[in-house]
């Protein structure tokens, strides 16, 4: 499967991945990449293992040489009331329907797919073998960290910048000193604690 240059077996594929299922904060975002025949982006990894200025510059080569991208996300009312798995479905499933040209086949990041438009297939650590996902995984993730960043400048004294909402020490030390915010998942168990 020639999945890495947009199309297998005539199909258009879309790589699709999400980002922010652990956080206590925020939203999570989802990518949807179809990578373009004739451009081929050299570095594609997971997103996780790859530098912050690696991630950045890639973000802006895919943004400018994919055939199609797009992001979709759930919202953290949206979380709390489906729960995580539910929503970061939802996000995938959001990201795939605004790609223009759709997608004929989707491969996901994991071990499942959201309700799609189109055929798909679940690969389990896709973000290191499909470079499309690889794409995804790296829009997906560069989007949400420049959102924690404009968090941090929103709800000073988190540390959002740092741990993207993550429940690092800084961040749990926080909560505790500053109550929870209004971008806090109130259904996930530190937060819920808080509350109580």
């Amino acid at each position: 499967m020639q999945a890495e240059i947009g199309f297998a077996n005539g199909k258009l594929i879309a790589g699709v991945d999400e980002v922010g299922r652990g956080p206590l904060a925020w939203d999570v975002v989802a990518a949807a990449v179809i990578l373009h025949p004739d451009k081929p982006i050299a570095g594609l990894t997971d997103s996780k293992k790859l530098s912050e200025k690696k991630r950045e510059a890639l973000f802006e080569i895919i943004q400018r040489d994919a055939l199609a991208w797009a992001i979709g996300r759930a919202n953290v009312e949206e979380i709390d009331k489906l729960n995580i798995l539910h929503a970061s479905m939802l996000a995938m499933q959001r990201a795939v329907e605004q790609l223009s040209p759709m997608a004929e086949f989707a491969l996901v990041d994991g071990n499942r797919c959201p309700n799609l438009p189109c055929p798909s297939q679940a690969i389990v650590k896709g973000d290191l073998t499909e470079p499309c996902i690889s794409a995804a995984s790296i829009l997906a993730k560069v989007t949400r960290d420049r959102e924690m960043d404009e968090m941090e400048q929103r709800y000073p004294g988190y540390g959002f910048a740092k741990h993207k909402g993550y429940p690092t020490k800084v961040h749990m030390d926080a909560l505790h000193k500053l109550g929870p915010t209004e971008i806090h998942r109130r259904s996930f168990g530190p937060v819920a604690k808080l509350l109580d």
